[in-house]
C-alpha cells in the first residue's frame, strides 16, 4: 500500500473519532431527567465584561437527582450568572438567596422526553453528516493520488478501508442514539 494512503486512513479515523468525542459531547447536554452539572457546559457568563465558562467563575454541584446549585466564588457574580442561565434558556429559573443559586429540574412529562429524544436524534443526524463529509474527503484525495499515480488497486483498496470506518462509526453514533434515548425515555 502506498505511504500517502497509509498516512490517510489514520488522519481519517482520527477525524472521525473527533466527530464522535463532539457528538458525545453535545449529547450530554441533553437532559435525561437527572441534573447533572454538564448540562451548564458551554454556558458564558459576564465576568467583567468578559464572556467566561460558568465552571470557572463558580462551582457547579448536583445536590440531588433535581436539584443543581451554583455557588459563585465572588458574591457580585450571582445576577450575572442568573441573566446567563435565563438567556440560556433551559427551561430552568435561577433561585437565588444571595448566597448561591439553585436550579430546580422539573419532572419531565411524555412530551418533553419525546422532544428531548427528536433533539438527540437531530445530533446523531449532524455527526453523521459529519462523518460522511469526512469519507468524500478522504475519498476526493484518494482520487487525487490516483491521477498523481496512485494504482487503481491501491486506490480501491483505500476507499474500502475509509468505507469500513465510515460505517464502523455510524453504528458508533447509532449505538451511543440507542443508549440516550434508553436513557430519556426511563422513567
Amino acid at each position: 500500500m502506498s505511504i500517502d494512503i497509509e498516512i490517510l486512513i489514520p488522519e481519517t479515523e482520527e477525524s472521525m473519532r473527533k466527530a464522535i468525542d463532539h457528538l458525545e459531547t453535545e449529547v450530554t447536554k441533553i437532559r435525561a431527567g437527572k441534573a447533572t452539572p454538564q448540562m451548564l457546559d458551554g454556558l458564558m457568563v459576564d465576568y467583567y465584561g468578559n464572556p467566561t465558562p460558568i465552571n470557572q467563575v463558580s462551582n457547579v454541584s448536583a445536590m440531588d437527582s433535581r436539584t443543581l446549585t451554583i455557588q459563585p466564588w465572588e458574591k457580585n457574580m450571582l445576577s450575572p450568572i442568573e441573566r446567563s442561565i435565563l438567556q440560556a434558556n433551559i427551561g430552568v429559573t435561577p433561585q437565588n438567596d444571595g448566597i448561591i443559586i439553585r436550579l430546580s429540574m422539573p419532572p419531565m412529562t411524555e412530551e418533553r422526553r419525546k422532544s428531548l429524544v427528536k433533539q438527540a436524534n437531530a445530533e446523531g443526524e449532524n455527526g453523521k453528516v459529519t462523518i460522511r463529509n469526512i469519507r468524500r474527503d478522504a475519498i476526493e484525495k484518494i482520487k487525487k493520488l490516483q491521477k498523481d499515480g496512485l494504482s487503481e488497486d491501491e486506490a480501491k483498496d483505500g476507499e474500502t478501508q475509509i468505507q469500513d470506518l465510515t460505517d464502523r462509526f455510524i453504528a458508533l453514533i447509532e449505538k451511543h442514539l440507542i443508549a440516550k434515548e434508553k436513557e430519556i425515555m426511563a422513567i
